[in-house]
């Protein structure tokens, strides 16, 4: 049986990713000077930044039509609104770092219920629910436990401080995520605009 690994989530503007690719592109080229023969975090694909909302994993290909189905009916629920970035940390701690990411400082009210809306719709095609509370965040690199992490968490942090970029949220997509030589690679299978329709007054 085929499968895909698929997740739901908000693209953002071209020119804030640029901004994004810009930051990190100086973090890296410090610490190439820096620490020459240290192995580096793997970053994720700049030209794919994206708010994930929720990772379904492997999924057959008969159920993505339900899933892109479900993607339609929770951008339905919401008006597009905007995001805005300013500052990074990492989780769990910055001393020993597993992911490291940007801060949204706007939207995530609006983030948190996309993301419930979008379970809820997933649970009504027949998919457990999210118990996990939504997070908003921007991942921008996964340390894996190597030295350098703690490091680079701390020069993220220091870099994004007062940056405040700005993106539209104004659609839905449902990704597959593909692996293999080098970072993920993330492919728009479905792509919906959010608009929400309000039920006509009686």
């Amino acid at each position: 049986m085929t499968t895909r690994r698929l997740f739901v989530a908000v693209p953002l503007d071209p020119g804030l990713t640029e901004a994004i690719a810009a930051l990190v592109a100086r973090i890296r080229a410090d610490r190439a000077r820096d620490a020459p023969d240290e192995r580096d975090v793997r970053w994720v694909r700049m030209d794919g930044l994206h708010l994930t909302l929720r990772f379904l994993g492997p999924t057959p290909d008969a159920d993505v039509p339900t899933v892109a189905a479900a993607v339609r009916r929770a951008a339905s629920t919401q008006d597009p609104f905007e995001v805005r970035i300013d500052g990074g940390g990492s989780f769990p701690n910055p001393r020993r770092p597993r992911t490291l990411w940007l801060a949204l400082t706007h939207g995530t009210a609006e983030l948190s219920s996309l993301a419930r809306a979008v379970d809820r719709e997933l649970v009504a095609a027949g998919w457990p629910s999210d118990d996990r509370p939504y997070r908003a965040h921007l991942t921008v690199a996964r340390s894996d436990g190597v030295p350098a992490g703690a490091d680079v968490a701390r020069r993220l942090t220091a870099a994004a401080e007062g940056v405040d970029l700005a993106s539209a949220a104004d659609r839905l997509v449902l990704f597959e995520s593909i692996t293999g030589g080098g970072p993920a690679r993330y492919e728009p299978l479905e792509s919906t605009p959010l608009l929400h329709r309000p039920s006509p007054a009686r």
